[in-house]
């Protein structure tokens, strides 16, 4: 059992008042942390030495979330609320390993690859059941793939950014898959790893896009250790143990049941009240720990993770097709402009690297750019200069065109760590060089139109996480993220090559040239490399991540 007895949301909220008081001893600049830290940042499972003959089972964790779930369609589990959430619920094809990000069986026991990649046959491990009872088999196994890989337009689905040049599947037998693609996709194992691929029952397949949405999660059912009890609209949601699950990746130490009875989702949007509520010992668990509080946790006792996301790192996009950043060489002030370290040292903490590429240094395919992204604002300025951008006349010390101010706009970014705080020394630091930085707030009435227009918002501020190197493609693509709202035809030929390159060691230069093309066009300017950061209390053990850092509460239980 949980030494602490789970207390209702509002138990949380009336602690708020305390919890701030506790929040105003911790630095706002980071600072040093814990060694626990240290060796959760390596990507490491999250588990302690306790033999598992230790182990205890049952009990409820409290878990507390920084936002709600917007949606449990796998596909969309990119938004670390929903990701959470799925891949507890469900399994997928194939495991990563967290650490070494090998591929592994899981739902499927075996599978072939043809030489270039565009046919795949998996044989799935038998025994296997949907929390409804029905079996899992190659039909429905089909019937996932084929929703993810070519979407359903009528039903509100799109494409999975995941999936690329997806054809069909063909059932061989029961226990027997194959996909094909209209070209080679050498992201597709690996993309049946991930949370984007989790496995649904035939029966929730056949909702729209709607049936996934808050309101709903109880009916939404996978094949995994948990299933969705019970939901409070954007403030609870109750995962219980499956009974029967008897299907963990084989290499997993764990075997049958879950540990934990249950873990309740508490959605917590204070920073101050979730930390607060931890270090007091009402919450077993919380997500999104900032790094001003990090010292908190820690000097507290408690333990503190920080596994990284290793993917495209915490970044700024600059939209080219803005005429004002439609001049390379104000692009390449701006990426001068910055220094990515000040960012970290001010704001951030150790588990919080500074960029040195498009991608985080633990990511597949990472490159070297520092050299190109050096902060040199004496540089900067001779840019703006040639490019006809003047402090003449000005009296702030903005510069001007032709009449025009040197004034940008840049998304604060609700999902990513203390993205105001981030933008506005960003804004300090553009400002020494001519640039004026304004911040469009993230709860502002037009921000979803905004963020969508270049002319009004020219710096998006965004990251993306994913253990292959198509994710490049997933943040740049034109018909992917787009984070860039890029119109730019070679750049997205350099990342189809990405995606499409059967050959391990082409694929791997692909990858470079993509990222040397976004660096020598100045498109971004990277900033950090993120992790997701959890506080748990002592007695937690055996917590664990998947490989882009979501929580897994499958080996989890409670001393005491």
């Amino acid at each position: 059992m949980s030494r602490i007895a789970h207390r209702p949301a509002a138990g949380i909220v009336s602690f708020a008042v305390a919890a701030v008081m506790l929040a105003g001893c911790a630095s706002g600049s980071g600072g040093g942390t814990a060694d626990s830290t240290t060796d959760a940042a390596t990507g490491s499972s999250g588990t302690d030495a306790t033999p598992a003959g230790d182990v205890q089972t049952g009990g409820e964790l409290l878990y507390l979330e920084y936002q709600p779930f917007t949606t449990l369609y796998p596909p969309q589990s990119g938004f670390y609320p929903n990701g959470g959430i799925i891949a507890n619920i469900t399994d997928r094809l194939v495991y990563q390993d967290p650490v070494t990000l090998e591929l592994e069986p899981w739902l499927a026991t075996d599978w072939t690859v043809n030489e270039d990649a565009t046919e795949y046959t998996f044989d799935l491990r038998p025994g296997v059941t949907f929390s409804d009872g029905t079996q899992l088999t190659a039909e429905v196994v089909a019937k996932n793939f084929d929703l993810y890989g070519l979407g359903d337009a009528e039903r509100g689905f799109p494409v999975s950014e995941q999936i690329n040049n997806y054809a069909g599947s063909t059932v061989v037998d029961e226990d027997t898959v194959t996909f094909s693609f209209s070209a080679p996709a050498p992201g597709f194992l690996q993309a049946t790893s991930a949370n984007g691929a989790g496995i649904l029952s035939e029966a929730t397949l056949d909702g729209d896009v709607d049936f996934f949405a808050p309101g709903n999660a109880t009916q939404v059912v996978g094949t995994g250790p948990f299933v969705v009890a019970d939901e409070t609209v954007g403030t609870e949601l109750l995962l219980e143990a499956r009974e029967d699950y008897d299907w963990a990746p084989p290499s997993l130490e764990h075997q049958g049941r879950a540990y934990l009875d249950a873990v309740r989702f508490t959605v917590t949007p204070e920073d101050a009240v979730r930390v607060g509520a931890l270090t007091s010992g009402q919450a077993d668990l919380v997500r999104y720990v900032q790094a001003y509080d990090e010292q908190q946790v820690t000097g507290a006792g408690l333990q503190l993770f920080a596994p990284q996301t290793q993917g495209v790192n915490n970044s700024l996009s600059l939209r080219f097709t803005n005429p004002i950043l439609s001049d390379l060489k104000v692009r390449q002030a701006l990426v001068a402009g910055v220094d990515a370290q000040e960012v970290v040292d001010t704001i951030f903490t150790e588990n919080y690297p500074a960029a040195t590429g498009v991608l985080s240094h633990t990511a597949l395919g990472y490159v070297d750019e520092s050299d190109r992204l050096a902060y040199d604002p004496e540089h900067a300025a001779e840019l703006l200069d040639e490019a006809g951008w003047t402090l003449d006349g000005a009296t702030d010390g903005i510069r001007t065109k032709d009449g025009q101010r040197l004034s940008l706009v840049a998304s604060e970014a609700k999902p990513q760590p203390l993205s105001k705080d981030t933008l506005t020394l960003v804004a300090q630091q553009l400002a020494k060089i001519g640039v004026e930085l304004k911040i469009l707030a993230a709860d502002a009435g037009t921000f979803a139109e905004a963020i969508v227009d270049p002319d009004q918002v020219q710096l998006y501020h965004s990251m993306v996480a994913r253990s292959d190197l198509d994710v490049i493609k997933s943040q740049y693509h034109s018909q992917n993220r787009n984070s860039l709202l890029s119109t730019d035809a070679e750049l997205d030929r350099l990342l189809e090559v990405v995606s499409s390159t059967a050959d391990p060691a082409a694929r791997l230069e692909a990858s470079k040239a993509a990222q040397d093309y976004l660096v020598e066009q100045a498109y971004v300017i990277p900033l950090f490399e993120e992790p997701q950061v959890y506080g748990a209390q002592n007695y937690v053990h055996g917590f664990g991540w998947d490989s882009i850092a979501r929580p897994i509460f499958y080996s989890t239980w409670l001393e005491g």
